[in-house]
Parts: C-alpha cells; sequence; structure tokens
C-alpha cells in the first residue's frame, strides 16, 4: 500500500489554481487596504501545506496597472516568504522555454542557479495588469525579473488585419505524467472574438507525438482571462471557439466563484471558474464563498478539489422591494428608514454569528440593494453613518434601483450584469464616432487614434497619443526621403506632398485593414518536444490592424530636428574645411573630385534637412 501511494505521488501533478487576485484594491481604505493581500498570503501558504508542485494564477494579479511601492513590495514579500526554499521541484519543462517565457533568460525560475525556488508560480496577465507603454511591459515582468513568478501567455499580435497569435504550449513532465499548459493573455473581448472567427488567426500548436508519449497522452490545459457572461456576444469569448483536444480550461477574469468544473455540451472539457479572491463589486455574485481549486492529475485522469478561502472578509447581500413590504408606507419616510435599518442590523446579527466558528472577526461588507418604486430614494452617506464601526463599507451600504419595465427588460439586464465589472462598461470608440458622423480623416488613421485613446484612458499612458503622432510623423518622413531622389520637389510644393503622403498611408491601413488574413501553420521545434498546429475559426471575418506595436517609437525619432541640425553644421564645417584648406599631398584631379564628392554630399544633406523642416514645421507644435 505504501509503494503504491508512493508511485502514484512521483506521477502525479498537484497544482492549486487561483485567479483575480487583485492585489492593492482598495489600499487608501484604512479598513480593507490588506484585505487582498491577507487572501493571495492564504492561497499561498495552502500551496506549502498541501505540497502542491506548482502555483496556477489566471490574471489580474494587480488591479491596477501601474501598482504603487507599496503594492509591490508587499507582493515581494510574500512571494519571497513562501516561494523561495529547498523544497525540491519534482517536475520538469521540456518544451522550448525561450519560446514559453518571453524576457531576457528564457528559462523556467526554478532552474535559475541562483535561485532556491522551491514553489514555482505560473501567471497569465489580465485586463487589469496587461502590458503597455512603449516597451509593451506588464507589472507581472517586475516580478519575473525578480525570478519570482513564470510570466507566460503574453502574445505579439503579428500579421495583418484582426492580427494573428500563435499558443505555444509549456510541455510539464512529472514521472508518466504530461501535462500541455497553454495560456492566453486578456486581449480586447471584441477583437478576439474576431480573431476566434478568422481562418488562422489564432493558432493552436500541440505536442507532436514523439516514442513512447502518443499525442493523446498529453493532457491540455488553457488558461485564459476574458468575458465569459454573454450579455453581448460580440464582447464576450463563446466557450465553442475553443479547440475540442483541450481538457481542462481554467476561466479568469469572471469574480463570481464556480469553482466545480462544468463540462461543456459537445466539446469534451471541462470549465472552472474560481472568481476572485477580494470582493472587488458588492454585488450578489460576489457574495458566494471563495474558493481555490486543487487539481490532481495523472496521465489523463484529475481529481478536483475546492478548498475554501478564511480570510475573505465576509460579504452579506440583500435585495428588498418597498412596495411588497407591508410595514412601509410611501409617503412616511420615516418608516422606510426603520425597515432599511431593521434588514441592516439583521445582516450585522447573521454574520456575527456565523463568525464565532472563524477565528479572527472582520467587520462585514454589507449591500442591500433597494427597489424603491413609487418612493423617493434617501441619501445612503447620512444613511450608513450610523453603522460606523460596525461593518467595512458604511458609506454604501445601499444601492437603489427601479423595477425595469418590459420593454427595457433587454437594456436593465446589460446594466446589471456590467455592474459586475464596471470597468468594462461598452465605450465607443473613435473609429464608431467617425463613421457615426460621416468624417473623413485624411492625417492620422483612425485606429492609430483609437489605440491611442484607448492607452491614454485605461492604462494611464500620458504619452499616446504624442506616440501616435511621432510614429506617423516618422512614417511620413521616411516616405519622402525615399522619394527625395526619385523626385525634384520645390519647396513650396512640400507641403502639398505631405498631405497626399498622409492620405496615402491613411488609404493603405484602411486597405490592408479588409483584406483577409492569411496564413499557413508552422511546425516549432523545441528541446524535448516539437509542436505541430492544430484547428482554428471558420468563418471569414475582416478587422483593423493592430497598431500597438507599431506606436513604439525609438528614441532618436523624437531628436529629428536636432540630429539633422548636427548632420548640417557637420557637413558645413567639412565644405569649408575642403574649401579652405587644399590638400597637400595633391593638387591635381584627386582635390578637385573630393571636393565635388563632399559638395555634392553636402548638398544632399542641405536638401534633405530642408524637407525635414519644412515637414516638422507644418505638423508640430515648434518651429524648426
Amino acid at each position: 500500500m505504501g509503494d503504491s501511494s508512493m508511485e502514484d505521488a512521483d506521477n502525479m501533478l498537484r497544482v492549486l489554481i487561483a485567479t483575480d487576485c487583485h492585489l492593492g484594491y482598495m489600499e487608501k481604505d484604512e479598513i480593507r487596504r490588506f484585505d487582498s493581500f491577507q487572501a493571495f498570503e492564504e492561497i499561498c501558504s495552502i500551496a506549502e501545506e498541501k505540497q502542491i508542485d506548482f502555483l496556477l494564477l489566471g490574471g489580474d494579479l494587480f488591479h491596477e496597472n501601474k501598482p504603487s511601492r507599496s503594492t509591490l513590495v508587499k507582493t515581494i514579500e510574500i512571494l519571497r516568504r513562501h516561494c523561495l526554499n529547498d523544497n525540491p521541484v519534482q517536475f520538469q519543462v521540456v518544451s522550448d522555454q525561450t519560446i514559453n517565457f518571453q524576457n531576457i533568460f528564457g528559462h523556467v525560475n526554478y532552474e535559475d542557479p541562483h535561485f532556491n525556488v522551491g514553489l514555482p508560480v505560473f501567471t497569465i496577465h489580465g485586463n487589469h495588469d496587461d502590458p503597455a507603454g512603449v516597451d509593451n511591459l506588464s507589472a507581472i515582468d517586475i516580478l519575473s525579473a525578480c525570478n519570482l513568478v513564470n510570466y507566460f501567455g503574453k502574445m505579439v499580435l503579428g500579421g495583418s488585419g484582426v492580427g494573428q497569435i500563435k499558443l505555444c504550449p509549456i510541455l510539464i513532465k512529472k514521472g508518466t505524467t504530461s501535462v500541455a499548459l497553454y495560456g492566453l493573455g486578456n486581449i480586447r473581448d471584441e477583437r478576439l472574438n474576431r480573431m476566434f472567427q478568422t481562418p488562422h488567426a489564432v493558432q493552436w500548436m500541440r505536442p507532436e507525438a514523439q516514442e513512447g508519449c502518443p499525442m493523446s497522452d498529453w493532457f491540455n490545459i488553457l488558461v485564459l482571462h476574458q468575458n465569459r457572461i454573454k450579455t453581448n456576444p460580440k464582447s464576450a469569448i463563446n466557450e465553442h471557439f475553443l479547440p475540442r483536444f483541450l481538457d481542462f480550461v481554467v476561466w479568469g477574469h469572471e469574480h463570481e466563484c464556480l469553482i466545480d468544473p462544468q463540462e461543456v455540451p459537445g466539446m469534451g472539457f471541462h470549465i472552472t471558474q474560481p472568481g476572485s479572491s477580494v470582493a472587488t463589486s458588492l454585488i450578489d455574485g460576489e457574495s458566494k464563498p471563495k474558493h481555490v481549486l486543487l487539481l490532481e492529475i495523472k496521465g489523463s485522469q484529475y481529481r478536483p478539489t475546492k478548498i475554501p478561502l478564511k480570510s475573505v472578509r465576509p460579504f452579506e447581500y440583500a435585495e428588498v422591494v418597498l412596495k411588497d413590504e407591508a410595514d412601509v408606507d410611501p409617503n412616511d419616510q420615516a418608516s422606510v428608514l426603520e425597515h432599511l435599518h431593521k434588514v441592516v442590523r439583521n445582516l450585522i446579527e447573521k454574520n456575527r454569528k456565523a463568525s464565532i466558528s472563524r477565528s479572527g472577526l472582520k467587520l462585514p461588507l454589507v449591500r442591500i440593494k433597494v427597489d424603491y418604486t413609487g418612493f423617493s430614494t434617501i441619501n445612503p452617506q447620512r444613511f450608513g453613518q450610523k453603522y460606523v464601526g460596525k461593518v467595512a463599507n458604511p458609506q454604501d451600504i445601499l444601492i437603489f434601483s427601479k423595477a425595469a419595465k418590459k420593454r427595457q427588460s433587454v437594456e436593465e439586464k446589460l446594466e446589471d450584469s456590467e455592474r459586475l465589472h464596471p470597468e468594462e462598461l461598452n465605450q465607443q470608440n473613435i473609429e464608431a464616432l467617425v463613421a457615426e458622423s460621416n468624417l473623413k480623416m485624411e492625417i492620422l488613421p483612425v485606429n492609430d487614434l483609437d489605440i491611442a485613446l484607448h492607452d491614454f484612458v485605461n492604462k494611464d499612458d500620458k504619452m499616446a497619443f504624442y506616440s501616435c503622432l511621432q510614429y506617423n510623423l516618422e512614417e511620413t518622413r521616411n516616405k519622402l526621403n525615399a522619394e527625395a531622389d526619385k523626385l525634384k520637389v520645390e519647396e513650396e510644393d512640400i507641403i502639398l506632398k505631405v498631405g497626399e503622403c498622409m492620405q496615402e498611408r491613411v488609404k493603405e491601413r484602411s486597405l490592408r485593414s479588409q483584406e483577409k488574413v492569411t496564413s499557413s501553420s508552422q511546425n516549432v521545434q523545441d528541446s524535448g518536444g516539437k509542436f505541430t498546429s492544430g484547428p482554428s475559426g471558420v468563418n471569414s471575418f475582416s478587422d483593423e490592424e493592430d497598431t500597438r506595436k507599431m506606436l513604439s517609437i525609438p528614441k532618436s525619432a523624437g531628436r529629428g530636428r536636432k540630429v539633422s541640425s548636427g548632420a548640417s553644421r557637420a557637413s558645413r564645417d567639412a565644405s569649408d574645411h575642403c574649401e579652405s584648406r587644399p590638400s597637400r599631398r595633391g593638387r591635381g584631379r584627386g582635390s578637385s573630385s573630393l571636393k565635388q564628392m563632399t559638395l555634392d554630399a553636402t548638398m544632399k544633406i542641405r536638401q534633405s534637412e530642408r524637407l525635414l523642416c519644412i515637414t516638422m514645421h507644418y505638423f508640430a507644435p515648434y518651429p524648426c
């Protein structure tokens, strides 16, 4: 019996799964500032207690795209306490790690000889901590550079039109168990939806069959962080978009805890939705008990075990319809207040009784959704002053709503669903505004402005519009320089020429966005396992070209005028030097030909300088 259990341990891969930790949430609130860190500390403690092989996180590790120094320090402290130790790592990564981990080190963190990593952590990014900026970096890249986590699933959207991504799995082996771990960090839902419906836009690389390990022996896991609620099909990902060869899917981003794996009819795989470890929206879905999932895999079989989180702040939720309450008079606001106070007291008492069995009492979160149809509202802040020191959120205990009319039922349902993710309210992009207003963009492409606006608002990238302008100016300069030798352009015609070039670029971008994406799957060779391409979508759909990567401008582009003026001065000095000092070694043809070559070069540089100078004077806010 002992030998059998030991053999099972050698061949069983044990993984602890959690999503949406949102570290740093409410960090400026005196009562709730440590909630996210305490829950994450408990998750790491469970990982150590259960002696798991690795911890798998499904995105949104941080709540902010640019977490504060305090949040980063606390996160690093927790990871150092639990991840750096002498415990042996009993599994191997046999795939090409330079493809799996896109950093300068290019290998899994526990293989670094300078660190003793006893608890490997694998994570993707979510919509809160997704890469941004010129270098396309996420806050998770900081943890990866510190060798504390293994950051995977970071996609480079190549190709034209809607874009193209290639998912290469991390191939993990422990004894006779082989796991292919696919990661897909958050991509804007509307775009990923179109990519799944575009042929060859999403390529799945399969482990190639090897001697003693056929393709069917691999247990395929996918971790993704996308919208799952189907209120708007275009802004969510349908489970049927995923390939059938998958065995298990970890779905992040949705905060409601649906930890028990659910089978998708007709697809052959199961989905688990662990939900968030901290309540970020005071709604009914977040009031359910929080859990993490222990997944034990042996061969092609798995066993899920849900583990409750005990450090999560208690949350009591109730709904009240005032017109259905017998003791409430629409003309007597005192009766309304008395009834609502009674509901709050009952919820506090209910939590007090449930907290007796829990260690460490915490002030509860209390939320009452009040349907005030036929009644007048009251001030929630004034109402909550009575419960300061009794609940964790006295300022927003009450939320008021009205009963939905029949013709407005669809809109009201959409509004209710969006309350779970207030940051994802359906925003109108520049492209839609241009289409509605029947405008014609002649200078800057619509796609570039759309991406710049998104980065400026959602990622706090203050240089987004500057980078957009600089990129388009650089493209125009390059095109004008390329045509300078072919065409003799007069200075008074340069402005017209610049306008024509910008319009041509806009037309080219719009035409390219309408082309269908065509690409063939390629085999990827790796050190321990080989990949072959798998199935993708079948329907054709066109989309805009991704410009996020193209908005990365070299530092030298912003100094175009200085470089040009420096080169001009250098050429003038060289020219004057050649004219004033004749060569001592020869005064014949060699000297005159050298002078002529120098003058020709100087004239070309001056012509290019005038061209760039007038271009910058026309577009830039500063004169040349």
